[in-house]
């Protein structure tokens, strides 16, 4: 008897899918300041969600806010010569997330650097607020001209997962630029690691095998090597492949209704 063929459930495969890349050492994210302090600021719902010409204002006034010297230190520590600034160019829900660009500037201005305007998001994935099923199956989706070998810094509001700030860099490299590192005004301490560790990684490798990643692979666009090291965890927690599956469909279901 023939043994029916199973693929990748058509709700859950995204296209066009992300480009990632290698890690190779990728420093930490620098997180500027706590969630708390952030989010209770009063600028923070309108620098959020604002329409762009009132979010600008506000967005100014909390990353000038939050920002210290030691951030600024930790920043100027990587190697920045020459480098572009690459705010995370994004609308929300309910507006425009002008807190990108507004911290973007505040940086150029600290370290004598340019930003770019160039590289922006062109998807809406919602991911405030999301759970992580939901950012796996809804990746932020890059365009924009890079130019070979120009360094890059990457700069986002807050850091959770990490897949915005991987797939931006999956988007710069894969056209031959070089992402020095990233800086977020805000974020779990857990997620500041984004480059994924071989313990990870090979955790994950054996306890879901082959099968899964390869599944994972043609359904997301990247095998497990490029997920997040919070990514990868998150997965790890999960007890088999068969659910991780499951829970994909589900996520990616939600999002279509």
């Amino acid at each position: 008897m023939l043994m029916p063929i199973v693929s990748a459930p058509s709700s859950v495969i995204a296209k066009p899918l992300p480009h990632r890349a290698p890690w190779d050492g990728f420093p930490d994210v620098v997180i500027v300041a706590a969630q708390s302090s952030v989010k209770k600021h009063p600028d923070y719902d309108q620098a959020k969600q604002g329409n762009v010409h009132d979010a600008a204002p506000a967005a100014k006034r909390l990353a000038t806010a939050m920002l210290t010297t030691a951030s600024v230190d930790a920043i100027g520590r990587l190697p920045l010569q020459g480098a572009l600034i690459v705010p995370v160019h994004a609308l929300e829900g309910q507006g425009f997330n002008r807190i990108p660009a507004a911290f973007a500037e505040l940086l150029a201005e600290e370290l004598n650097l340019d930003v770019e305007t160039g590289i922006i998001q062109v998807n809406v994935v919602n991911h405030t607020g999301a759970t992580g099923w939901q950012r796996l199956v809804s990746p932020p989706l890059f365009e924009g001209p890079v130019v070979a070998d120009q360094r890059y810094f990457l700069v986002d509001d807050f850091v959770g997962q990490g897949s915005t700030l991987a797939n931006l860099r999956g988007h710069i490299v894969r056209y031959g630029g070089q992402v020095v590192g990233a800086a977020c005004l805000t974020g779990r301490a857990d997620s500041s690691k984004l480059a994924l560790t071989l313990h990870t990684l090979e955790g994950l490798r054996r306890k879901h095998g082959p099968e899964l990643e390869a599944w994972w692979a043609e359904t997301c666009g990247y095998d497990f090597a490029a997920l997040t090291e919070s990514e990868a965890r998150y997965l790890l927690r999960v007890e088999d492949a068969d659910t991780i599956r499951v829970r994909l469909a589900e996520a990616r279901s939600e999002g279509d209704g």
